[in-house]
């Protein structure tokens, strides 16, 4: 039987599901997996996290150096954000240059660290317009079993979190603590036959018309938002998509951020 007609029968499946308000695991449509975190796995990072969404597993590592501001933000440090989609996580990775999916997941990642606030920036500067901290978070996947984006996203700021400023090893005088100041967490939603499921499997991703990110923070308001495929939804479920972001994001900061 050819791909393609497995991928069809695959889609008439998980369709069919979703018209019985069932999903292929046995989950609701707004029930995440188990999620698992643990900081501090990597020795020779400032900070870092692995996290579990199901068996989708990514593993999040914070490096920092001192080098030159960008000449609008002379007195901030700079963020930059990478994805390795490794081979051995997914038979549809290949090796090589960053891919385009990669690309658009770290953009998606850094927004959401910069665009609330995460990391007070200010406290990065050491000589304006001369020296700033430059953060790394470097992402890599171990295992992609759907929700890649989410995965991520909650190991760097968990990474963010117990990171370190090496400031003596680069002569600067006394290590301090990243300067943390927000917990962003993403959500993303996936439409599947018309209804939107959360933490989406592979399958669920693979078939899907419409993907939409949403990043909140802690007093609910929204930071970051991203919107693939060619699919749209209604004001209604956007709306309820927006709310349920705040929800479960309430819900991941109290049981896995607030203890860092």
């Amino acid at each position: 039987m050819s791909n393609e007609a497995v991928s069809r029968l695959k889609k008439d499946f998980i369709f069919n599901l979703a018209l019985k308000g069932q999903r292929e695991d046995g989950r609701a449509f707004d029930e995440m997996r188990d999620i698992k975190l643990e900081t501090n796995v990597i020795d020779k990072a400032e900070g870092s996290a692995k996290v579990y969404y199901g068996d989708t597993q990514v593993i999040v590592g914070i490096k920092l150096q001192v080098g030159t501001p960008f000449p609008d933000s002379a007195d901030k440090g700079v963020i930059i954000t990478s994805m390795e989609l490794n081979p051995i996580a997914s038979p549809d990775f290949e090796a090589g240059p960053p891919r385009p999916k990669a690309i658009e997941m770290a953009r998606v990642v850094d927004r959401g660290i910069r665009e609330s606030g995460a990391i007070d920036l200010n406290k990065l500067c050491i000589t304006e317009g001369e020296e700033v901290w430059m953060v790394f978070i470097d992402v890599h996947v171990l295992n992609d079993s759907g929700n890649l984006l989410d995965a991520a996203s909650l190991g760097a700021i968990a990474a963010l979190m117990t990171a370190t400023i090496p400031a003596e090893r680069e002569g600067r005088g006394e290590d301090t603590k990243m300067p943390i100041r927000e917990m962003p967490v993403s959500l993303t939603f996936v439409n599947v036959g018309g209804e939107y499921f959360i933490d989406a499997s592979n399958n669920e991703e693979s078939i899907c018309d419409t993907k939409v990110t949403i990043v909140s923070n802690q007093d609910g308001s929204i930071c970051a938002m991203q919107k693939s495929g060619a699919g749209s939804l209604s004001e209604e479920k956007f709306l309820k998509a927006v709310e349920k972001s705040c929800e479960i994001g309430a819900k991941i900061r109290e049981e896995y951020l607030l203890n860092i």
